[in-house]
């Protein structure tokens, strides 16, 4: 695995877009940008992708975790392969075996992480889903982050995100669980 580098993201939500104070939340993207072993070529068994995701997963979503100033709530994941790689190149690496380093380290995990793939240039932003470790119907913890890396994905590599937040959104309003007819 070629990592040219690493980045760290953190945001603590006081108000929300009204000024309407709140309960501070951080939201911390853990992100890693990567060598694509894969790029320029049509490659059939993408397994040593899979390696990789669990690899940097477990690096990245515990300094994710760390940079929280309470327990991790909501997570998610996220990458943008550059445009000599291929959207199973991403897929490959945040499915398979990121999940597990994930929700050992947000200590549950009975809910589906959230997560995003395209491909794209460098410098092009990433919307990161989140939602909450446990409960995959918890509407107050449907959310995103945006993140982008400014030199990032050159063609031949892929950016890789892993998402933690403590709370849900600011003043959540539409509900707790999911809307019946």
């Amino acid at each position: 695995m070629d990592i040219r580098k690493t980045t760290l993201i953190k945001e603590v939500i006081e108000t929300d877009s009204f000024y309407e104070a709140c309960n501070p939340i951080t939201r911390v993207v853990a992100i890693a940008v990567i060598k694509n072993p894969f790029a320029g070529s049509f490659v059939e068994d993408l397994s040593g992708l899979f390696d990789i995701g669990g690899q940097l997963g477990d690096r990245l979503v515990n300094d994710a975790v760390e940079a929280l100033p309470n327990p991790a709530v909501s997570y998610g994941k996220a990458a943008i392969v550059g445009v000599a790689g291929d959207f199973e190149h991403g897929g490959a690496l945040i499915h398979p075996m990121l999940g597990k380093p994930m929700r050992a380290a947000v200590g549950g995990g009975e809910a589906l992480i959230p997560s995003n793939v395209k491909v794209a240039s460098a410098g092009v932003e990433i919307d990161i889903p989140l939602g909450h470790k446990d409960e995959a119907w918890s509407f107050d913890h449907f959310d995103t982050m945006t993140v982008m890396v400014a030199d990032a994905p050159r063609p031949d590599e892929i950016l890789l995100c892993v998402a933690v937040s403590d709370g849900p959104r600011t003043h959540p309003r539409v509900g707790s669980g999911p809307v019946t007819n």
